[in-house]
């Protein structure tokens, strides 16, 4: 059934656009909802704000959420020799690569890392802090393990305060490296959606960041729009610039998914699915995958490799709801309520979309993947959004603007 991918080459060149530093939004506005917002629909742009966003739904849709949450991720230590080291949290290694249990985890863990400054770490360094917790005085010691894959090991002398809650007091909110700016305290509420929920993203899912209570509570239900929250990690590696002339040799970072029953149900009874985000669209898209796996093992691994996606005969993939219907089945199979997996997803042009209908998504960094995933979604208009947003002053980046973007039916 699957042949090897038939990809032309992907030439980065191709996504690039000019994007002025003072278009890059450093700072969210006071109101999340009061950013604006381009709607693209059959070809046509018209220009809204993010609070009206349910006027441009209709019932019967479904909004698809990642409810993950950011976690303090990058560390700081000090040598006695004054140099600053910073050690940013990738994904966890052991006792497990499970993010939640990582995240409850007392006493000792070990994550592999981003290091600075490495080459002013000896392998036999030993980095401390001291963090006053509740009136005890909470020892955290770090250590590199193996420096090829930078894995560190962390250890701290209370068997009562977990990873999650250590890093609370010792970790800082880890902006992404193109607002060139430090965090401050107040990131810590402003770089979070209201509905996260589940610790473990490095990066937040930035499209979610324009929702308040009103819209999610008031605004959808009114014009009988669907919600539900599933989960995607966001790691480290969304930050990966690409190296390669190529870009089908970039190496695509694997992120872990966390799916509920509910989530399967809603998604098969949806009319239209609307992914709020790329990290949803990425997690809905490859639950679509899983469920072809499955259809050529009844047991097969959730695990979706970068390419997979790539040389199917159109003809022989099944539909949305029978895919779905495969993961649905699997978990009744095994008594699951709740599905984890992993995925390495390349979403460029080429791509065939087989779940979502409509992306709320931020404007993005010229030459990445996620500008070629908007790309493979509404084809060569997206030259036409972007310099659309351009030219009417739109603010781009994490916490810039938004956009609402409908595939075209085909």
């Amino acid at each position: 059934m699957k042949n090897q991918p038939l990809l032309q080459p992907v030439r980065q060149e191709d996504f690039w656009y000019e994007l002025p530093d003072e278009r890059i939004a450093r700072f969210p506005l006071e109101e999340r909802d009061a950013s604006n917002l381009l709607v693209y629909r059959d070809g046509e742009i018209r220009h809204s704000r993010f609070r009206q966003i349910a006027n441009e739904l209709k019932k019967g849709d479904t909004l698809f959420f990642n409810n993950t949450k950011v976690i303090p991720a990058r560390i700081y230590f000090q040598k006695e020799t004054g140099a600053l080291i910073e050690v940013f949290l990738l994904h966890p290694v052991a006792p497990t690569s499970d993010v939640a249990l990582m995240m409850q985890q007392t006493e000792r863990c070990t994550w592999a890392c981003a290091v600075g400054n490495l080459k002013r770490l000896k392998d036999d360094t030993l980095l401390e802090r001291e963090v006053e917790i509740e009136g005890k005085t909470v020892k955290l010691q770090a250590t590199l393990q193996n420096r090829e894959v930078q894995w560190v090991d962390f250890r701290w002398n209370s068997s009562d305060i977990s990873f999650a809650e250590l890093l609370t007091y010792v970790g800082v909110t880890p902006l992404p490296p193109y607002l060139k700016r430090e965090a401050e305290e107040k990131d810590k509420q402003v770089y979070q959606t209201v509905y996260a929920k589940q610790e473990g993203a490095v990066a937040a899912p930035t499209a979610g960041l324009h929702f308040t209570d009103y819209i999610l509570q008031e605004a959808l239900p009114q014009k009988g729009v669907q919600t539900d929250y599933l989960t995607l990690h966001v790691a480290g590696g969304t930050f990966q610039p690409i190296k390669h002339e190529n870009v089908l040799d970039h190496p695509m970072h694997s992120e872990q998914m966390i799916v509920s029953m509910e989530n399967i149900d809603r998604l098969l009874a949806a009319e239209d699915v609307i992914a709020v985000g790329t990290t949803s669209m990425r997690t809905l898209e490859s639950l679509y995958w899983y469920g072809v796996l499955l259809g050529e093992n009844p047991d097969a691994t959730f695990h979706i490799p970068k390419l997979m996606p790539y040389g199917y005969e159109p003809a022989q993939l099944p539909t949305r709801k029978a895919s779905i219907a495969r993961v649905k089945d699997y978990m009744q199979r095994h008594q699951l309520k709740k599905l984890q997996g992993e995925t390495e997803i390349m979403i460029i042009p080429g791509y065939d979309f087989k779940v979502c209908d409509a992306l709320i998504t931020n404007f993005h960094l010229p030459g990445t993947t996620l500008i070629m995933l908007v790309a493979a979604f509404i084809g060569n208009d997206w030259q036409k959004v972007y310099q659309e947003a351009l030219d009417n002053n739109y603010r781009f980046l994490s916490f810039g603007d938004s956009s609402l973007l409908f595939r075209k039916k085909m």
